[in-house]
Protein backbone atom coordinates (compact mmCIF):
# COMPACT_ATOMS: atom_id res chain seq x y z
CA UNK A 1 0.00 0.00 0.00
CA UNK A 2 1.41 3.25 -1.07
CA UNK A 3 0.66 6.36 0.59
CA UNK A 4 -1.62 9.03 -0.80
CA UNK A 5 0.01 12.38 -1.26
CA UNK A 6 -2.48 15.07 -1.23
CA UNK A 7 -1.84 18.46 -2.78
CA UNK A 8 -4.49 20.36 -0.50
CA UNK A 9 -3.67 19.38 3.12
CA UNK A 10 -3.78 22.96 4.47
CA UNK A 11 -5.76 23.33 7.89
CA UNK A 12 -9.00 24.19 8.65
CA UNK A 13 -9.48 28.06 9.55
CA UNK A 14 -10.56 27.80 12.92
CA UNK A 15 -13.49 29.75 11.85
CA UNK A 16 -14.90 26.98 10.33
CA UNK A 17 -18.46 26.16 11.63
CA UNK A 18 -18.48 22.97 13.34
CA UNK A 19 -20.43 19.59 11.85
CA UNK A 20 -24.33 19.55 12.03
CA UNK A 21 -25.60 16.65 14.07
CA UNK A 22 -25.71 13.03 11.92
CA UNK A 23 -28.19 10.59 11.32
CA UNK A 24 -28.41 7.52 9.67
CA UNK A 25 -30.43 8.15 6.50
CA UNK A 26 -32.94 5.80 5.18
CA UNK A 27 -35.08 4.99 2.11
CA UNK A 28 -37.51 7.75 2.74
CA UNK A 29 -34.33 10.31 2.23
CA UNK A 30 -33.42 9.80 -1.27
CA UNK A 31 -34.54 13.02 -2.23
CA UNK A 32 -32.51 14.82 -0.02
CA UNK A 33 -29.60 12.80 -0.47
CA UNK A 34 -30.55 13.06 -4.58
CA UNK A 35 -30.33 17.20 -4.18
CA UNK A 36 -27.26 16.97 -2.07
CA UNK A 37 -25.05 14.97 -4.08
CA UNK A 38 -26.18 17.15 -7.51
CA UNK A 39 -24.62 20.30 -5.35
CA UNK A 40 -21.27 18.23 -4.79
CA UNK A 41 -20.75 16.46 -8.15
CA UNK A 42 -20.57 17.04 -12.13
CA UNK A 43 -22.25 13.99 -12.08
CA UNK A 44 -24.99 13.19 -9.82
CA UNK A 45 -26.57 10.54 -8.55
CA UNK A 46 -30.36 10.18 -8.97
CA UNK A 47 -33.37 9.55 -6.33
CA UNK A 48 -34.04 6.79 -8.16
CA UNK A 49 -30.44 5.17 -7.47
CA UNK A 50 -29.58 5.89 -4.55
CA UNK A 51 -33.35 4.83 -3.26
CA UNK A 52 -31.49 1.32 -5.10
CA UNK A 53 -28.73 1.29 -3.07
CA UNK A 54 -30.48 2.27 0.21
CA UNK A 55 -32.81 -0.57 -0.18
CA UNK A 56 -29.67 -2.89 -0.75
CA UNK A 57 -28.26 -5.72 1.68
CA UNK A 58 -25.30 -3.88 4.01
CA UNK A 59 -25.70 -1.02 2.68
CA UNK A 60 -26.02 2.27 4.80
CA UNK A 61 -25.94 6.05 4.69
CA UNK A 62 -25.56 8.82 7.23
CA UNK A 63 -27.12 12.40 6.93
CA UNK A 64 -25.66 15.62 8.11
CA UNK A 65 -29.12 17.95 7.49
CA UNK A 66 -28.33 19.99 4.69
CA UNK A 67 -24.72 19.66 4.99
CA UNK A 68 -23.89 16.11 3.39
CA UNK A 69 -24.30 12.40 3.20
CA UNK A 70 -21.85 8.96 3.13
CA UNK A 71 -23.06 6.28 1.27
CA UNK A 72 -21.50 2.75 1.95
CA UNK A 73 -21.83 -0.94 2.02
CA UNK A 74 -20.29 -3.44 3.99
CA UNK A 75 -20.10 -7.30 2.77
CA UNK A 76 -17.89 -10.11 5.22
CA UNK A 77 -14.89 -8.61 6.20
CA UNK A 78 -14.87 -5.25 3.53
CA UNK A 79 -17.12 -2.19 3.08
CA UNK A 80 -16.69 0.17 0.64
CA UNK A 81 -17.13 4.19 0.59
CA UNK A 82 -19.53 4.39 -2.00
CA UNK A 83 -20.17 8.07 -2.25
CA UNK A 84 -19.33 10.94 0.24
CA UNK A 85 -20.85 14.43 -0.71
CA UNK A 86 -21.19 17.63 1.09
CA UNK A 87 -22.55 20.63 0.13
CA UNK A 88 -20.48 23.45 -1.58
CA UNK A 89 -20.68 25.70 1.00
CA UNK A 90 -20.18 23.50 3.97
CA UNK A 91 -16.45 22.38 2.66
CA UNK A 92 -13.70 22.18 4.86
CA UNK A 93 -15.90 22.42 7.90
CA UNK A 94 -15.66 19.30 9.23
CA UNK A 95 -18.66 17.62 7.88
CA UNK A 96 -16.64 15.25 5.62
CA UNK A 97 -14.68 14.23 8.43
CA UNK A 98 -17.48 13.50 10.83
CA UNK A 99 -19.27 11.54 8.30
CA UNK A 100 -16.48 9.45 7.36
CA UNK A 101 -16.20 8.77 11.30
CA UNK A 102 -19.68 7.72 10.78
CA UNK A 103 -18.77 5.22 8.22
CA UNK A 104 -15.86 3.93 9.82
CA UNK A 105 -17.72 3.02 13.11
CA UNK A 106 -20.35 1.16 10.73
CA UNK A 107 -18.09 -0.49 9.02
CA UNK A 108 -16.34 -1.61 12.08
CA UNK A 109 -19.75 -2.83 13.71
CA UNK A 110 -20.38 -4.70 10.82
CA UNK A 111 -16.99 -6.63 11.16
CA UNK A 112 -15.18 -5.07 8.16
CA UNK A 113 -11.39 -4.86 8.17
CA UNK A 114 -10.62 -3.07 5.65
CA UNK A 115 -12.62 -0.12 3.93
CA UNK A 116 -11.79 0.73 0.52
CA UNK A 117 -13.00 3.81 -1.55
CA UNK A 118 -12.14 5.60 -5.19
CA UNK A 119 -11.32 9.31 -5.11
CA UNK A 120 -11.00 11.28 -8.53
CA UNK A 121 -7.17 12.36 -8.67
CA UNK A 122 -8.47 16.05 -9.04
CA UNK A 123 -9.95 15.98 -5.70
CA UNK A 124 -7.33 17.57 -3.94
CA UNK A 125 -9.62 18.21 -0.64
CA UNK A 126 -10.88 14.55 -0.57
CA UNK A 127 -7.16 13.21 -1.01
CA UNK A 128 -6.62 15.49 1.95
CA UNK A 129 -9.25 14.17 4.12
CA UNK A 130 -8.33 10.12 3.20
CA UNK A 131 -4.40 11.05 3.82
CA UNK A 132 -5.38 12.12 7.59
CA UNK A 133 -7.29 9.27 8.26
CA UNK A 134 -4.78 7.07 7.08
CA UNK A 135 -5.98 5.86 3.59
CA UNK A 136 -3.21 4.24 1.39
CA UNK A 137 -3.56 3.53 -2.63
CA UNK A 138 -3.62 0.06 -3.91
CA UNK A 139 -4.70 1.23 -7.10
CA UNK A 140 -5.99 3.52 -10.25
CA UNK A 141 -8.81 3.04 -12.81
CA UNK A 142 -7.71 5.10 -15.79
CA UNK A 143 -10.55 7.81 -16.96
CA UNK A 144 -12.84 6.43 -14.37
CA UNK A 145 -14.18 9.66 -14.02
CA UNK A 146 -16.16 12.13 -16.86
CA UNK A 147 -15.28 15.74 -16.58
CA UNK A 148 -16.82 18.49 -18.53
CA UNK A 149 -13.29 18.53 -20.35
CA UNK A 150 -12.21 14.89 -20.50
CA UNK A 151 -11.59 11.84 -18.23
CA UNK A 152 -9.81 11.34 -14.72
CA UNK A 153 -8.44 8.60 -13.05
CA UNK A 154 -9.61 7.14 -10.05
CA UNK A 155 -7.34 6.38 -6.92
CA UNK A 156 -8.48 3.29 -5.32
CA UNK A 157 -7.44 3.84 -1.49
CA UNK A 158 -7.79 1.54 1.35
CA UNK A 159 -8.05 1.55 5.19
CA UNK A 160 -7.17 -1.30 7.58
CA UNK A 161 -9.44 -1.16 10.32
CA UNK A 162 -8.26 -2.45 13.67
CA UNK A 163 -8.75 -1.50 17.63
CA UNK A 164 -7.96 2.22 17.41
CA UNK A 165 -11.01 4.64 18.10
CA UNK A 166 -12.87 6.02 15.04
CA UNK A 167 -12.13 9.24 16.06
CA UNK A 168 -8.54 8.43 15.89
CA UNK A 169 -8.77 7.80 11.77
CA UNK A 170 -10.23 11.40 11.13
CA UNK A 171 -9.10 13.38 14.09
CA UNK A 172 -11.01 15.92 16.11
CA UNK A 173 -11.18 18.86 14.48
CA UNK A 174 -12.47 20.23 11.03
CA UNK A 175 -10.81 18.88 8.05
CA UNK A 176 -13.18 18.64 5.08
Amino acid sequence: MTPIDPSDSTPTPASASAAPPIRPATVRDSAVLAALHARAFDEPWSERTLSALLGSPGVFAWLAEGAGFALARAAADEAELLTIAVDPGRRRSGVGAALLEQVIVTALAAGAAQLFLEVAVDNAPALGLYARAGFGRVGRRRGYYARPDGRVDALILTLVLNSRAPSDYVGAGPES
